[in-house]
């Protein structure tokens, strides 16, 4: 059987199509929506496995970003794959090492930007006018939700301090990025990780973002001492280097936020390199240099 997840540009529709083939074709591929966007797509999660607590991997916050859902849906193919072949990821038996544990999958946090940069004007509904003339016609380069929200930067870990940089760096107002919205944890987005978090007991969170082909681990004091060795190990197996964010990068994040409430590991990932939106045909070579490293994910 061929593969079933392309290196190519998928749209939320196409999207729902991967995600239901995968289902149809292994029964343990569970799905469940975790919320809706502004515009009433939604937020889909799938779930290998059970266990008390379970890891999570998450993708496409950012809507220029869509490659990265398609790469996590690629790994969410090779690992149902090797579940059912009894093979093995990166060296490890797929099978056994899900014995006993859990992952939970959100490929595509952000459905409206990710429409938006990949449909253009007509992924905009009623407010088409309005987001054309916010990205002065550059669809492509949109990353915040409908409303103009960045949700990374919409978390409420550091938010106010985040919020004051965003002013001083003129960022007052809705547009394509940046903007951390009036208050934290405002977007329909933002509140499906938040409370998808809270209902269920979370190891560790990734949380896939292109480019840079560098690893996020650390924010404030509530990071426990075993992020650094987890974070040394993704590196060692992606060749990504640890780097520390600065400016408009700190604070507002998911996995700011994720070590914050719940002094547990967050990890920020950032895939590939040269500008947003990487190129689609990149996803299987960008999916290669990384596959190791989430199988790791979904059992450290």
């Amino acid at each position: 059987m061929g593969k079933i997840v392309n290196a190519a540009e998928y749209d939320y529709i196409g999207r729902k199509k991967l995600m239901d083939k995968l289902c149809d074709e292994y029964y343990y591929l569970k799905r469940g929506v975790i919320g809706r966007s502004c515009f009433g797509r939604d937020i889909t999660a799938l779930k290998l496995g059970s266990a008390e607590e379970y890891s999570l991997i998450s993708a496409a916050f950012h809507g220029s970003e869509s490659i990265t859902a398609v790469v996590l849906l690629m790994f969410v193919e090779s690992l149902c794959e090797a579940i059912k072949t009894d093979g093995y990821i990166g060296g490890i038996n797929a099978r056994r090492a899900l014995n006993g544990r859990g992952v939970i999958f959100v490929p595509c946090v952000n459905p409206d930007g990710c429409e938006i940069s990949v449909c253009g004007e007509k992924a905009c509904g009623e407010l088409a006018p309005t987001i054309k003339k916010l990205c002065q016609g550059d669809f492509k380069h949109w990353n915040a939700n409908l409303r103009g929200v960045d949700i990374n930067h919409n978390f409420s870990a550091g938010w106010e301090e985040l919020h004051e940089l965003e002013i001083k760096e003129g960022i007052y107002c809705p547009g394509p990025t940046r903007f951390g919205g009036y208050r934290p944890e405002s977007e329909p987005e933002t509140l499906a990780m938040t409370e998808l978090c809270r209902k269920t007991k979370i190891r560790h969170a990734v949380a896939l973002h292109s480019q840079g082909e560098v690893i996020y681990w650390h924010y404030g004091d509530s990071t426990p001492p075993r992020a650094k060795k987890m974070a040394e190990i993704m590196a060692t197996t992606s060749g990504y280097a640890l780097d520390t964010p600065v400016g408009l990068a700190v604070g507002g994040g998911f996995k700011d936020w994720f070590i914050t409430e719940f002094n547990r590991p967050g990890f920020t990932v950032e895939l590939g390199r040269c500008n947003n939106p990487l190129p689609p045909e990149s996803a299987g070579e960008i999916y290669n240099r990384v596959e190791k490293m989430l199988m790791l994910c979904t059992v450290m």
